[in-house]
């Protein structure tokens, strides 16, 4: 009783914490950097860093708190609320598995390290045809988040893992809908040092840590609706009394409440199982659920606000542009369901 209460206001304090930077009642710093270089404010990473956020899931050994997955999904939760462009998921993503000096650098706000894991679209994928040959790395990377602002890449090859710095790179940006954006990496022989490590299990923590940010992102959106609901009147009175727009209200309460529930359980699988099957079948259920939640709810947002909601100038569009971007980061939820089905049968075998 008393560990969990312990981890309730560890909980507790993290969102606290979360609140000196995250602000979704206030989305004006949010606005100013859509569509521009890097597309986050270094001064408030360096913030993140020394409040701990990147080191949450480093272990006391290494530098880090050491903490579990049920607090850093409470952190990704009030960054998501907030839209948060800093790169707290992909920098924790290689956290996990640096060590040594570029791991002191990275928690410290000093460097900003970014994997670079996909070579094709809607994979889990490690291996593909990236190739590390004495110190050299030739292949191509895709989908890599807000490229532009990282020191350096923590990339996977056919030999294990490789960081390679940002001016060895061919980068190419495409834009997001978000005003964020993704980089192509392409290597011609770009110096490279080989990293000890497997991102196995962290790419299992960032695709849960993405499913606790589109719950905030999806909570938010929803909190928004239900206060112009409260407050817009027509025929003298709220239109959230009228039956049609309660009951779609309803209905996306308990979508909201599903995925919490979804992200919770996965969190708690992975702090206590060392089952794989078991630990990948939960983030699975849970990303699934998010990525269309997520995508459900922000459109419904938009429509339940009529044409006000439409407009830029309206904070509730942002919410949908933000889950159009991250639905499908780190697989969609076709492809989550598909790998959730394909492990239930695995257990079912045994």
């Amino acid at each position: 009783m008393e560990a969990v209460e312990e981890q309730t206001e560890r909980i507790r304090m993290i969102r606290d914490s979360a609140g000196a930077i995250a602000m979704p009642d206030d989305l004006k710093r949010i606005r100013a950097l859509r569509y521009r270089e890097p597309g986050f404010d270094r001064a408030v990473w360096r913030q993140m860093c020394e409040l701990g956020w990147t080191a949450l899931r480093v272990p006391e050994a290494a530098g880090g708190s050491g903490l579990g997955m049920r607090e850093y999904c409470a952190l990704a939760e009030e960054c998501g609320a907030s839209l948060l462009p800093e790169p707290l998921i992909s920098c924790s993503f290689a956290a996990r598995v640096l060590a040594g000096a570029e791991l002191a650098r990275l928690i410290a706000g000093d460097m900003i390290i970014i994997p670079a894991w996909q070579e094709r679209a809607n994979s889990l994928a490690l291996h593909g045809h990236t190739t590390l040959r004495d110190g050299r790395l030739s292949g191509r990377k895709v989908f890599v988040p807000m490229a532009l602002g990282a020191d350096a890449f923590l990339v996977s090859t056919d030999r294990g893992l490789a960081l390679v710095a940002a001016d060895a790179v061919l980068l190419k940006i495409d834009r997001t809908q978000d005003g964020g954006h993704y980089g192509t990496l392409t290597f011609h022989d770009a110096p490279a040092k080989a990293v000890a490590g497997d991102l196995t299990e962290a790419i299992e923590e960032a695709t849960l840590a993405t499913s606790a940010y589109l719950l905030g992102v999806m909570e938010r959106a929803f909190a928004i609706t239900l206060t112009y609901l409260k407050t817009r009147q027509q025929f003298g009175k709220p239109i959230g009394s009228f039956q049609a727009l309660a009951h779609r209200a309803a209905d996306l309460k308990i979508q909201v409440a599903l995925t919490r529930a979804s992200v919770e359980a996965a969190a708690a699988t992975l702090d206590t199982s060392s089952v794989t099957a078991l630990r990948r079948a939960a983030v699975s259920r849970a990303k699934a659920r998010a990525s269309d939640a997520a995508m459900r709810i922000t459109r419904e947002a938009i429509q339940m606000h009529g044409g006000i909601g439409y407009t830029d100038e309206y904070d509730v569009g942002l919410y949908l542009r933000k889950a159009m971007v991250l639905a499908n980061l780190f697989g969609s939820a076709t492809l989550h369901r598909a790998r959730y089905a394909e492990l239930a049968t695995e257990d079912d075998d045994e």
